[in-house]
């Protein structure tokens, strides 16, 4: 969908923003460029719209050189959405959203309901906020009126520039969740310019790591964080990339045990004897519906024999159901969330273990241990281009 063919932009005092840029972004794909200020990302940005012209080089919008294109026309066919947000302060929510859809001459209840279409879709009730100016809201909500405006033409392209800078984490965070969400169902292509490479890395389908006015790195967030391709890359990602990496590092199915199960109203000998029978020392506990209960202890199906007359060490399985011995858990984790979610969940409630879900279905248990070497194996198959179930940990330094 954009295409950079050995773009570079050279100031009349000498000064290089970019440097012979060569890149693709494939249609629907979101694209994140980090890197330190003065770097060239948001140059890279704006010579897409041709807010700034390139000195040399093409740039191609779906197949078409922009430099043939008239600029209103060009930015018309693209959504740009930035830190300050730029909202008329004299026009309302509803207004500001609709700006694009009037320009390009839509009618005026056209535009408006289109606007309010949007504004839903952000997670603004157009009832309530429609009507509102922007100094009545929020930082947080200035930045979703200001991607449903930049949305609001159904643009196939987004640029944004550091949009969600200038809030508080806990309002970013929230609101990343929210454009990534818009981004599954709306799969616009995006160009991202951020200096925090923790959103870059959340984000991004791929990141261009920028140097001096040249990408150093383009690749997965993945492959980024475990085989940098340059010093440069590998000191700008941080020397914790290993824990940065577990947020882009998904449960497979593949990284899990498999316990014993036992069902809640399985009679307590049966347990205790299917415990022993694997030589177990506890087992996950599943309900009615096959869901994640809990755990039940192999000690707690079975003590030491009140027989006096028993033989030392002889025990005898507890009375009742698995439901009368069972600990319920309160950790449970999608097939596919990142490892990240379930290192946090562990430390959260202090478990050992994390069951796996897919939909509703039980697949297994996460552990530290395997959590540790699913992030080898991923690490490992970054760097050797190969699927994560073909890693041998023994191929892996630090690894058996």
């Amino acid at each position: 969908m954009i295409r950079f063919a050995h773009v570079t932009k050279r100031y009349p005092d000498g000064t290089t923003a970019v440097d012979d840029l060569s890149f693709e972004v494939a249609k629907g794909e979101l694209v994140t460029l980090v890197g330190p200020s003065g770097c060239g990302k948001t140059t890279t940005m704006k010579m897409v719209n041709r807010l700034i012209e390139p000195t040399s080089g093409s740039i191609h919008l779906d197949g078409d050189d922009i430099s043939a294109i008239d600029p209103v026309e060009l930015r018309r066919r693209i959504g740009y959405v930035i830190q300050q947000v730029g909202l008329f302060p004299h026009k309302t929510v509803l207004d500001n959203t609709a700006t694009v859809p009037h320009l390009l001459g839509w009618q005026r209840k056209k535009a408006r309901e289109r606007a309010a279409e949007l504004l839903d879709l952000v997670g603004l009730d157009p009832a309530v906020y429609g009507d509102r100016y922007p100094d009545q809201l929020s930082g947080g909500q200035r930045q979703r009126v200001g991607v449903a405006r930049a949305l609001a033409a159904d643009p196939p392209v987004l640029l944004m520039d550091e949009p969600f800078g200038a809030v508080d984490p806990v309002v970013r965070e929230h609101l990343q969740n929210e454009f990534l969400r818009l981004q599954s169902t709306l799969h616009k292509t995006v160009l991202f310019v951020t200096h925090d490479i923790e959103e870059a890395v959340r984000l991004g389908d791929r990141i261009a790591v920028y140097g001096e006015g040249r990408i150093e790195q383009f690749d997965t967030p993945a492959t980024v964080l475990g085989a940098p391709a340059t010093p440069y890359a590998a000191a700008f990602v941080g020397a914790d990339r290993g824990l940065k990496r577990l947020s882009v590092t998904p449960v497979e199915s593949g990284d899990l045990d498999t316990p014993p199960v036992v069902r809640l109203d399985d009679p307590a000998d049966r347990a205790a004897a299917l415990l022993a029978a694997d030589d177990a020392s506890w087992a996950v506990v599943l309900d009615a519906d096959a869901s994640p209960y809990g755990w039940v202890s192999a000690a707690a199906l079975g003590g030491p024999a009140p027989d006096a007359a028993a033989s030392p060490g002889t025990t005898k399985s507890a009375a009742g159901t698995v439901r009368d011995h069972a600990r319920p858990m309160d950790a449970a984790l999608p097939l596919g969330a990142p490892l990240k979610e379930a290192f946090s969940a562990m430390l959260q409630h202090d478990a050992g273990w994390i069951a796996v879900l897919d939909g509703t279905d039980y697949r297994g248990v996460l552990t530290p241990g395997r959590l540790h070497a699913a992030l080898r194996r991923s690490t490992g198959a970054d760097a050797a281009r190969i699927p994560r179930d073909e890693v041998s940990l023994d191929a892996v330094p630090g690894g058996r």
